[in-house]
C-alpha cells in the first residue's frame, strides 16, 4: 500500500489546494514541522507568482508546492520522500474508514474492521501452533516447526499490542508502516 499522504487526493495534497485556493499558506502548514515551515512557505509564495501567469505556469507552480509539501511533510515524520503518486489509488480498507470515523465522529466501522482481522488473525495462527503441537514429539523438525509457530504467535502478537500503543508516528521508516 503506498503512503496515503505521497497521493494527490491524499490529505497533504488536498490541505495545499485549500490553501493555494484561499491564499492562506497556513492551512497547510499543520502538516509539517516548524523547522519546514519556511521551505513551504516559499514554495507556496512562487506558487501564487506563477499562477496568475498562464495555465501551465499555474500547474507547474502548483505541482512544485505540492512536492514541497509533501516532502517536508514525510522528513517531519522521518520517512522517505518518494515522489507524489497519482489520485484514486488502492489505500485498503482501514485508510477510508478511518477518513469515514474523523468524518462522523464514530468509531465502529474502523473498531469493527480491525477487530475482525486481528480475530481472524489470532484464530488462525492459535490453530497452527495447536497443529504442529499435535506432532511436535514425533521428531526433531516437528518441534522446531512447532516452537516456530508458538514463538511466531507471541512476537506477532507484542508486536501489534506495541503497535496499537504506539505513538501516531512511532512506524518503521520503508514507507509501509504509515499512511501519512
Amino acid at each position: 500500500m503506498p503512503p496515503h499522504c505521497d497521493s494527490m487526493d491524499g490529505p497533504v495534497v488536498t490541505a495545499g489546494r485549500k490553501a493555494l485556493e484561499a491564499g492562506d499558506v497556513k492551512l497547510a502548514l499543520a502538516f509539517v514541522p516548524r523547522e519546514g515551515e519556511a521551505e513551504v512557505i516559499a514554495a507556496f509564495d512562487r506558487a501564487r507568482l506563477v499562477r496568475v501567469e498562464a495555465p501551465a505556469a499555474k500547474e507547474v507552480g502548483d505541482l512544485h508546492f505540492f512536492e514541497t509539501l509533501v516532502r517536508v511533510h514525510r522528513a517531519g515524520e522521518g520517512a522517505p520522500y518518494t515522489g507524489l503518486k497519482p489520485a484514486g489509488l488502492d489505500v485498503g480498507p482501514v485508510i477510508p474508514l478511518a477518513e469515514r470515523a474523523i468524518e462522523t465522529g464514530s468509531a465502529t466501522e474502523l473498531s469493527s474492521l480491525l477487530c475482525q482481522v486481528v480475530t481472524h488473525e489470532v484464530e488462525h495462527r492459535l490453530a497452527r501452533v495447536f497443529d504442529l503441537g499435535a506432532h511436535a514429539d514425533e521428531d526433531l523438525d516437528a518441534n522446531r516447526a512447532y516452537v516456530e509457530a508458538m514463538l511466531g504467535l507471541q512476537v506477532w502478537a507484542h508486536s501489534l499490542y506495541l503497535a496499537a500503543k504506539a505513538h501516531p508516528h512511532e512506524h518503521d521508516h520503508s514507507g509501509h508502516g504509515h499512511g501519512g
